[in-house]
């Protein structure tokens, strides 16, 4: 588990392609790897990946073609930038929110404005995650934990503060780009929780859909 506060800002050293996977070498410096362990945890622009190799300014992980067909690190090249946290300790403190590492989507940067010293930030997102973001809900985008401010059908904005700005590769954002998306889990698994016995029927009941207005007239919430 991670909490979304980005701890440092890396870049890709090597990508070398392995069969139909990539191995990643990121360089992160200012990131403390003093407690890293072999098989430890370490979010890439908010993916979840494994340690394979490290010493103390670089890492090496494995990703997946599957990774790399759901995730923004298919636009990845070497000296491209990175936000980078490590996995969350029992000890550590919980400054955003609970982020599992494991991408939804992919976003992209409709518009950016400036709006004194921060900047305001318009998302669109795939149609199925729209459902799981709401005003003043928490939202992982490249493992940075932000607020979202407004919410438009599949567009979402958040304020982007100095801070956070400086302190992740927010700031190299242009309209276009790609961004990996995690959505807050508390909205998924309230959808499971809501669905009841249906959420279990599985891909062959045809009423096994998501969460219709019919079915919450059903079940007393048009009141």
């Amino acid at each position: 588990m991670f909490t979304g506060i980005i701890e440092a800002v890396g870049h890709i050293a090597e990508l070398k392609l392995r069969g139909k996977e990539w191995r990643l070498k990121v360089s992160c410096s200012s990131l403390d790897m003093s407690d890293v362990q072999l098989g430890d945890s370490i979010a890439v622009n908010g993916c979840w990946l494994t340690v394979t190799e490290f010493d103390g300014s670089s890492f090496c992980a494995d990703v997946s073609n599957e990774t790399l067909s759901l995730t923004s690190f298919q636009n990845l090249k070497v000296g491209s930038k990175v936000n980078l946290e490590k996995a969350l300790m029992p000890k550590s403190r919980l400054g955003g929110h609970l982020v599992s590492g494991h991408v939804d989507g992919l976003g992209e940067l409709l518009e950016q404005h400036e709006d004194g010293g921060s900047w305001r930030l318009v998302f669109r997102v795939p149609d199925e995650l729209a459902k799981y973001i709401a005003q003043k809900g928490s939202i992982c985008i490249d493992g940075a934990s932000l607020t979202v401010n407004t919410v438009d059908g599949a567009c979402f904005g958040v304020n982007i503060i100095p801070h956070t700005q400086q302190a992740t590769i927010i700031h190299t954002y242009r309209p276009g780009q790609r961004v990996n998306i995690e959505v807050d889990q508390i909205a998924r698994y309230l959808e499971r929780l809501m669905l009841g016995e249906r959420a279990a029927q599985g891909r062959d009941h045809k009423q096994a859909g998501g969460i219709t207005a019919e079915f919450l007239s059903s079940h007393g919430f048009d009141r």
